[in-house]
């Protein structure tokens, strides 16, 4: 009775003009005018769904969804594998149903690992499924174009105790018992306007269907800002809980030996940063604030597919700069490490925290049977 475009179709198209859009600006300027077109078909679909013309599906166990409203990085992989650690803790089991966005592989379920063996490498599983199941050894992660489709398949095999659905805002055909929707503390709403004139992937009167809000990579430096976002969204959504989150670095591993290296030490050596990711801006603030001596760096796009080109142009960019190492992300270096021989990698590794507030709120919000 109704078409309506299908999340993964629409989600390609997004990803595309996203990456056009954030090299030149200016597009979405050109893209402004469509922008009311594409946010009328997106608060229908809602509409649509809210009404049940279109289906939304139990799984049997809770769900709870990591998302965002705005495009690009907003430390949604971090909240997932947060999420996963807290219910692995209070001894339940966790699986992860990702879409697997950058990964070749094409069937309709995919299953990244179980809680035993990692099956398929970044290249055919994605990069950020791939760090998650290097990342949580004992929780499945499993990937798929129609979520629904994956999930069932996770509770019918793996047998979890609860879904955790990676990037699942939008994807309105799985019903959730917790729906969290993260803002990054660099660029909050973006332009405030929806695609494709601005980063907002609906109107902000989708944060209606939100349960808790979370702005990520709160520092000392953005604290005053993010706190006046925060009394914004208490403002505006009164009945919805706002807490911050911050990333904490923890160890710096190296490519090319066990046991890593001291940050103290890597602090006092030169180094040639790079990452692609959504936003490179925050990694490179990382590093400012960790006072890491970088002498030069090197943006890729987000979800960037390494080669040994890369490699060689990056480690030559570095003995330009006399950098004794290259440093990125642990979501970056998953993709790396066939290429990884010729110089030394710095990977660092951060963790994502927040308050014991925001555990209180996980613990009485999410039931299980």
């Amino acid at each position: 009775m109704f078409k309506v475009i299908p999340p993964s179709a629409a989600r390609n198209c997004v990803y595309f003009l996203k990456a056009l859009m954030k090299k030149h600006r200016l597009l979405f300027l050109v893209g402004l005018p469509f922008a009311p077109i594409y946010c009328a078909m997106m608060v229908l679909r809602a509409f649509l769904y809210r009404k049940g013309v279109l289906k939304s599906h139990l799984m049997g166990v809770p769900v709870v969804s990591v998302g965002n409203l705005t495009m690009g990085g907003t430390a949604k992989t971090p909240m997932v594998m947060y999420l996963a650690r807290y219910f692995s803790a209070l001894e339940k089991k966790p699986a992860i149903v990702s879409r697997g966005y950058g990964g070749t592989a094409k069937g309709p379920v995919n299953v990244v690992s179980d809680q035993k063996e990692i099956f398929l490498d970044s290249k055919v599983a994605g990069d950020e499924p791939r760090l998650l199941a290097e990342s949580l050894p004992c929780v499945p992660v499993l990937t798929g174009p129609k979520k629904v489709v994956v999930g069932r398949y996770a509770v019918l095999n793996m047998t979890p105790d609860i879904l955790i659905l990676d990037d699942g805002f939008q994807h309105l055909a799985m019903r959730r018992d917790l729906d969290i929707v993260l803002f990054n503390a660099r660029n909050y709403l973006g332009n405030g306007r929806v695609f494709p004139g601005g980063e907002l992937r609906e109107p902000l009167s989708a944060l209606k269907r939100a349960d808790v809000f979370v702005i990520s990579g709160v520092n000392d430096k953005n604290m005053k800002r993010a706190t006046q976002f925060r009394r914004k969204l208490h403002a505006d959504f009164p009945d919805k809980p706002v807490f911050m989150g911050r990333y904490q670095p923890i160890c710096l591993l190296h490519s090319q030996r066990k046991g890593g290296i001291e940050i103290d030490k890597a602090r006092r050596l030169p180094l040639y940063g790079f990452c692609g990711l959504a936003d490179p801006s925050s990694f490179k603030q990382t590093l400012k604030s960790e006072k890491f001596k970088i002498v030069g760096f090197k943006e890729f796009a987000d979800h960037h597919a390494y080669s040994s080109s890369d490699v060689k142009e990056l480690a030559k960019a570095a003995k330009a700069r006399k950098a004794k190492a290259l440093i990125t992300t642990e979501k970056d270096f998953v993709k790396l490490k066939p290429f990884a021989k010729d110089i030394p990698i710095l990977i660092l590794k951060v963790e994502f925290l927040l308050d014991e507030e925001f555990d209180l709120y996980l613990r009485t919000h999410v039931q299980f049977s």
